[in-house]
């Protein structure tokens, strides 16, 4: 029989994933301030916060994170032809990196907010079916730069 104590006490708060510590990976291509490489991998700046200010760019950027991208795509203004892998991540911590990019890597642009585990469940599900070429091919139709 478990002691009274044990019964009463609250269940343990699970913690919020670490976007800065999942960015991590991200950043062994985009560099720790996501400048990017030049023509290898695009840089997380106004592109990003262009994309994440409008409902279709913020679909491909949670798709882009949880699908990968293959194919070219242009970011301010210059070409990238490259693979993304998809990341390996549950809802809550793609939206957490998600949140991590926006909030300290790409500072300018229109204001940033924040990425819900719901909304990326929810892109998650409505692109099941999607490769990474074809969240590629999004980009430029949800106003990536």
């Amino acid at each position: 029989m478990l002691p009274l104590a044990l019964l009463a006490a609250p269940a343990m708060a699970q913690s919020a994933p670490d976007g800065a510590a999942i960015f991590t990976r991200c950043a062994a291509c985009h560099t720790a301030t996501g400048a990017g490489v030049p023509g290898a991998f695009p840089p997380l700046q106004s592109d990003f916060r262009t994309l994440a200010a409008k409902a279709e760019g913020r679909r491909y950027l949670a798709l882009a994170v949880i699908k990968g991208l293959s194919g070219a795509i242009t970011v301010q203004g210059k070409p990238y032809r490259g693979f993304m892998p998809a990341q390996p991540l549950d809802d809550a911590s793609a939206a957490a990196v998600l949140n991590h990019v926006g909030a300290k890597i790409a500072t300018s642009g229109p204001a940033f907010k924040s990425f819900t585990p719901a909304e990326v469940a929810a892109a998650r599900a409505g692109g099941a079916k999607l490769s990474a070429a074809d969240v590629a091919r999004l980009h430029e139709a949800a106003g990536g730069q």
